[in-house]
């Protein structure tokens, strides 16, 4: 008596249904992402005080907060070399939330010709070469 012999009819439906049911999970999570196609609007700069920048950054097609945020350290970082200095510290990052698909960010940096103390510092040539990898614009 084969195996399949032993198994009731009910049961072996059940277990088809579930195989189907299980085999619909796995093609639905097969389901892509839509491609990421970021359009960089623009960056405002200012001064604030001394070594303290402002950047408000404009952009659409972001995927999350994370990839304004990346554009507006592209913007200090290539900022930082244009007036000379090697080297950034992220301060604070307020990203409004998506209005109509153009997300905006005001981000404040310190620069400085020397590796700053803190947790949250850049290399301006490291990131500005990373920036251009990953086709994010710099000011």
């Amino acid at each position: 008596m084969s195996f399949l012999n032993s198994i009731s009819p009910s049961t072996l439906i059940a277990g088809l249904a579930l195989a189907s049911a299980v085999s619909g999970c796995e093609q639905s999570s097969e389901l892509k992402e839509p491609p990421f196609k970021p359009e960089y609007q623009g960056v405002n700069t200012r001064l604030l005080d001394g070594d303290l920048v402002n950047f408000q950054v404009k952009m659409t097609g972001a995927r999350e907060t994370t990839d304004v945020d990346a554009y507006a350290e592209c913007a200090a970082a290539q900022y930082a070399l244009i007036r000379g200095y090697g080297f950034a510290r992220h301060l604070r990052t307020s990203v409004v939330e998506e209005e109509a698909g153009l997300w905006l960010a005001d981000a404040v940096y310190t620069i400085s010709p020397a590796l700053p103390r803190g947790s949250k510092t850049i290399d301006a040539e490291v990131t500005v070469s990373a920036c251009a990898e990953n086709k994010i614009p710099t000011v």
